[in-house]
């Protein structure tokens, strides 16, 4: 009797391991909250000549749907700037194990972040150190909603207490 009850005991476990195991995870409320980012958009706006490079009028467009699961916003970008035309695609997401939204942007003009922010209210902030001309420099990008169709968001890099603004504009979503 003893190895039948151990029988279904480790059947019952076996099945509970395989059943968690195949249940996939959630997307949580903050997760959803990315929502706000998906659809078509327009940007324009203004970059101001600092380590980071030229000044002048930057364009381009944006498009940006959820990735498979509901984790993740996956975003393409075509523009223009002071450095010339590029292409980008980047990744936003919600980390739960350090309460924190990250997002990972590269560039057909070789650049490459990867920060982390915080929502509050109806402003994104994200904030790290790069390396610039061999120094730590801190860098920090501003979104605010302004309504549920126009963003507009800042760019500011410089030393803890230096910081100057390198790029701001606005952001409406076509679609």
């Amino acid at each position: 009797m003893r190895i039948v009850v151990s029988g279904v005991v480790a059947a019952l476990l076996g099945i509970s391991i395989v059943v968690a195991q195949t249940t996939p995870p959630k997307p949580g409320p903050e997760h959803k909250r990315l929502d706000r980012m998906v659809g078509q958009w327009s940007y324009q706006g203004e970059a101001k000549a600092s380590p980071l490079g030229p000044g002048g009028k930057i364009t381009g467009s944006e498009t940006c749907e959820w990735f498979q699961g509901g984790f993740a916003v996956v975003c393409r970008t075509k523009g223009t700037g002071p450095r010339g035309p590029m292409t980008g695609m980047s990744v936003m997401s919600y980390q739960p194990s350090e309460k924190a939204y990250t997002y990972y942007a590269i560039s057909s003009q070789g650049d490459n972040f990867f920060i982390h922010g915080q929502l509050s209210g109806n402003v994104w902030t994200f904030e790290d150190t790069m390396e610039v001309e061999g120094k730590p420099m801190k860098i920090r990008a501003t979104v605010t909603e302004e309504s549920p169709t126009v963003t507009t968001f800042k760019l500011e890099a410089g030393a803890e207490g230096q910081m100057m603004v390198v790029e701001e504009g606005r952001s409406t979503r076509q679609k």
